[in-house]
Formats: structure tokens, sequence, C-alpha cells
């Protein structure tokens, strides 16, 4: 960073990313970013992933909501409204680490995305199909695939101006789901009971822990996504913080809610991370219409077929609306680290006309289509399978793009002191330090447990098998099977992230400076909890 006496603090970025920042526009408003974070991080397709865990999945889902959640937020506040650059999470790394580190960091960011969208996302809308409406043929099953992937790069194409109202009709939608299960469940425990647990079922237990810390990790992610998009916001420095601590509340209740329900409805044996949260819609649904037989399998009829059908493409819609939340945030943030010559240059021109990254969402759909199609070919129709491989290859690229993100905060508090915090954590350099290496710590332990599940299992004396992790993942006594599955990818896009920066060198010859605060993005977030920005 550069210093300019009586100015605000500058960095030094390129003549492209000057030429690319004035095809943005600021449409960006506080109730938007508080529904597009509610779409981004109350991620439905996982519910059942945790429910799977039992009654000891809700203690952990508290325990991280607290431990991890908490102090995460508490950053991204202060990031987001300190540093309100297009490219927020890239440019966090930038700042406080360095070009090169930042370039391969964005590409392990970005890529997971249509990792996600081309894999668990799309089998789980094809398995709310196939719950609700019946098998569907192969041919059908690559047709439909292709268009949900489609419409989420789509709507991410899309102006923001016109986009960012799939975010905000995916939080109702997700609202809505919620709620009317919830209604259901009444309903249905009145009529026929529910499955009770002591509460030594809540318990926690190492064998659990590390199988459901890492979805747990990812299921509060994605609270910087919308930082991607910092100059097409309105006031980043008031809105930021405000978003982030409202919809964390939002979020805390949207899980706990559906996975207590989940649990009381169904037996811990009966649900299955794939269709755990749609097996146990369709269980509540025969109040309305259906039956359950003595094995536990529901069969709907009537009002309750009727139901069941809307609540699907509600949950779809849902899902695909959370797709374009995170393409729109990560394509965002690779796109300027193109731009800033951490990619090649192609890749950072946004459209004069929509103001979007067109080249970077178009990539990402070819990279979720040809994921799609691979993984569709080689498991067959092993879709439980297929589902936890490449969940957890998602999984595991998110959480190390974090162990870089989450210390920016306190290397920026040293490294750029000078630079107006809107909104500052609490507690001085200590809440910061807390802040930082927590939600660090946490994005270790999920990535570890991710690339080798069941590490720890029978350390010490402790009882438990290794491969109960393997076969909670349908990879019984496969351990090489899935490590390649997870390293091999994982070296893959570091490789890519490599080659991406040494094509940006070009780019990197034209140098420019910028400011690191937006002159048109006032103060205004002194009223939420934090420390002062000293005088």
């Amino acid at each position: 960073m550069s210093q300019v006496k009586d100015a605000q603090p500058v960095f030094e970025t390129t003549a492209s990313a000057l030429t690319e920042k004035r095809k943005l526009r600021r449409s960006f408003r506080r109730f938007d970013i508080f529904f597009y974070l509610i779409c981004t991080v109350v991620t439905i397709d996982t519910i059942g992933a945790v429910a799977s865990n039992g009654a000891e999945g809700f203690t952990w889902l508290i325990f991280l909501g607290i431990f991890f959640f908490l102090p995460y937020a508490l950053s991204i506040a202060e990031l987001g409204s300190a540093f309100p650059q297009e490219g927020g999470p890239y440019v966090w790394t930038r700042l406080a680490f360095g070009r090169p580190l930042a370039a391969v960091n964005s590409v392990i960011y970005w890529i997971s995305n249509p990792l996600w969208v081309g894999g668990s996302l799309t089998i789980v809308s094809f398995a709310a199909i196939e719950t609700f409406f019946g098998n569907v043929g192969s041919g059908w099953k690559y047709a439909y695939a292709v268009v949900f992937i489609w419409f989420t790069i789509g709507t991410a194409i899309a102006s923001l101006r016109y986009g960012k109202w799939i975010p905000t009709l995916g939080a109702w939608a997700r609202g809505a789901v919620l709620a009317f299960f919830a209604f259901s469940v009444i309903l249905y425990a009145a009529k026929h009971g529910v499955h009770g647990f002591g509460g030594h079922a809540f318990l926690p237990t190492y064998a659990i822990f590390i199988a459901v810390v890492p979805v747990l990790i990812f299921n509060y992610a994605g609270l910087e996504v919308p930082s991607a998009a910092g100059e097409e916001m309105t006031n980043p420095r008031r809105d930021v913080p405000f978003a982030v601590f409202s919809s964390g509340i939002g979020t805390m209740l949207a899980y706990g809610i559906p996975i207590l329900l989940i649990l009381i409805v169904l037996p811990v044996n009966a649900v299955s991370g794939l269709t755990g949260f749609l097996d146990a819609i369709k269980t509540v649904f025969t109040v309305y219409g259906g039956h359950v037989a003595s094995d536990g399998t529901a069969t709907l009829s009537g009002a309750g077929l009727v139901l069941g059908k809307v609540g699907a493409v509600v949950f779809i819609f849902a899902l695909a609306s959370a797709g374009t939340t995170w393409i729109m945030g990560a394509d965002r943030a690779e796109a300027v680290a193109s731009f800033d010559g951490g990619g090649p240059r192609a890749l950072g021109r946004f459209s004069t006309r929509f103001g979007t990254p067109i080249a970077m969402n178009l990539l990402s759909g070819v990279v979720a289509t040809v994921l799609m199609i691979a993984a569709f070919t080689i498991t067959g129709a092993d879709s439980s399978r297929y589902f936890e491989a490449v969940l957890g290859l998602t999984i595991s690229t998110t959480t190390i793009s974090y162990l870089f993100i989450f210390p920016a905060l306190i290397k920026l508090r040293y490294s750029h002191p000078d630079v107006n915090r809107p909104y500052r954590v609490p507690g001085g350099m200590a809440g910061a330090w807390i802040c930082s290496l927590v939600p660090t710590f946490w994005a270790l332990v999920a990535t570890v447990f991710l690339l080798w599940p069941g590490l720890g299992v029978n350390w010490f004396g402790a009882g438990g098998n290794p491969n109960d992790s393997l076969a909670f993942l349908s990879f019984s006594h496969q351990r090489l099977q899935y490590e390649l599955t997870q390293i091999v990818p994982l070296a893959v896009i570091i490789v890519i992230g490599i080659v991406f920066y040494l094509l940006g060198s070009k780019t990197r010859q034209d140098v420019a400076t910028e400011p690191i605060t937006a002159d048109d993005a006032p103060v205004g977030a002194a009223d939420l909890p934090g420390d002062p920005e000293p005088a």
C-alpha cells in the first residue's frame, strides 16, 4: 500500500481494474443484502446431512453457532465495511498477504461453487423430483440437470439491479418451506405422536463431532459473499454490518428449528444426508392425505400429494437461488482477481450492458455442467455416493480458502491501521485476534476431517472405528478411493490457480492506484455493537 499525504489510503492495482469498475452500478441496498445473505447462508440441501447425526448434531449446531458463526460474523462486519471494494474476499486477502497467494486462493474459493451447483445442489433438487413426482428416466435426468445449472448461471448474468430479486424470492421461499413444514409437524404430532429422545441423546461425542463439523461450517459459510459486489452496494459501510448481524439471527433459527423437527418426526436411522429433509416433509404431509407404512415409508395422496409437489417446486427454487447467490459472489471475486492481474484478463471483463462478469459466469456454467455429466456417468444410480463425495470436495475447497480470508482481519489491523473502520470488532486488538484465529481454527479442523474422515477415532485407547466415517460417506473400507476423490481434484485446482496467476502477468504490468475506501460510502454503522472508531 502507498500513502498519499492528506488523502485517504490507496493501494496499487491495475489500469484494467479502473476500466472495468466504471461499468459497475450501485443498486445493492440494505435489505437486498439482508435477503441475499439469508439465501446464501441458509443452504437447505445440507439440513438432512446434519439431522442424520441425531440430536447430537443439534448440539454441535448450537456450539458452532457460538464459537464459529459469531466471531466469523464480527470479522466480516468489519472487513466488509472497512474495505468495501468489488471483489471482497479477494481484495482482503490481496491487501493482507499479497497478490500471488490471493490469486491462487481466489480460484479455490471460486471453483467450489460450480462444483456445488453441478454437484450436491443438482442431485438434491433431482431427489426432490423423484420423491414427489416419481422416477425419471436417465435422459430426462440429464436434461433437468442442465436446465437447473443454467438457470443459476442465467440469473447471475443478469444485471444485479434485476438479478438480486432471485435471492430475495429465494429467501422468502426458504421461509415458506420451513414455516409450512413446522406447521405440518405440529399437526402430524397431534395426530400420530412423535419420536422421543432423552437428554442423553444431545451429549457430544468425538465420532459425531468429526462427522458433523465440516457440514456445519459449510452451513454457516457465506457471510462474505455479498461483499464481492462491494462497489455495487449503495452504502456498504453502513449496510454490511446490519445485514450480517440481522441475517445471523435468522440463520440460527432457520437451521435449528427444522433439524429438531426432523428428529421429532423421523427416527435417526431413517434420516439420510441426501433425502433426510425431503423424507421428513413427505412424512408430515400425510396429514393432508396419505399414510405411513409400518416400515416408515410415506405415501402421499389427494391434497397431501398436491402440497408435496408444490413444496418440491418451492424447495427446488430455494436450492437454485442459493446457487445463484454463491455464483454471483464467487464469480465477481475471481473476475476482480483477473482484472487485478491475478488471472487471465479475459475472465476479468464486466459487461457494459449488465455490469456482470459474463465470461466468468459462463465458465462456471461449463465447469458445473461437465462435473454433473462426469459424475452421473461414473456413479450411475448411486446418488448418495455422488452426493457425499462432491459435497466433501465443495466444503473442503471453501474451508481451505477461509484459511487465508479469516486471518486477513488481524493482518489488516496492523498493516492498514489508517483505514477508516465504520464498524470495529469489539474488544480492541484482543477481540480482533480472537475473531481471526477462532474461525481460522475451525476452518482448519473442518478441512482436516474432510480430507481424512475418521481422523483421531480409536486413538489413545478411545473406542470407535475410523471406517464408520467412511461408511457414513458411502465409502466403507474404501479409503484410497475416497482420498482420490478429494486430493486429486484439490491438486488440480491449485495448479489452475498458479496458471491463472502466470497468465495475469501482462495485466500486472500496467500499474494504477485507487482508494481503499470509496468516497461515496458514508459512515453509519455506529449503532451496532462494537468498538468505536478511534478519534
